[in-house]
């Protein structure tokens, strides 16, 4: 499986998720406004008190997926961009040097 396709799969999960909470936490604020339980003062403050930790803890929930997905990979082998730079680079010199030989043994 393609893992940009399984990220993009979780992380619209996630949007989804959230997209659903604040949708009921809407429906929830709008039936106590109508009920008389909060005034439209309260139910706004309520609102964005809610939305902010909804905020908060979906930063935090990327963050966690981030660490898992980078461990997930770090566990099946997958190289980070750091090492493949390092190889790469190793890889170049190791190129030249060789280049550097064969033109030496054609002299």
């Amino acid at each position: 499986m393609d893992n940009n396709h399984w990220l993009t799969q979780l992380l619209m999960l996630g949007v989804s998720t959230t997209t659903l909470v604040v949708d009921k936490l809407r429906e929830v604020n709008d039936e106590l406004i109508k009920d008389g339980k909060l005034n439209p003062e309260q139910a706004k403050e309520v609102m964005d008190d809610l939305l902010q930790k909804l905020k908060s803890e979906q930063g935090n929930f990327e963050g966690q997926i981030q660490r898992q997905l980078r461990n997930l990979l770090q566990d099946v082998g997958v190289p980070r961009q750091s090492e493949m730079d390092e190889l790469r680079g190793r890889i170049d010199r190791l190129e030249r040097q060789l280049r550097e030989l064969e033109n030496r043994l054609w002299r």
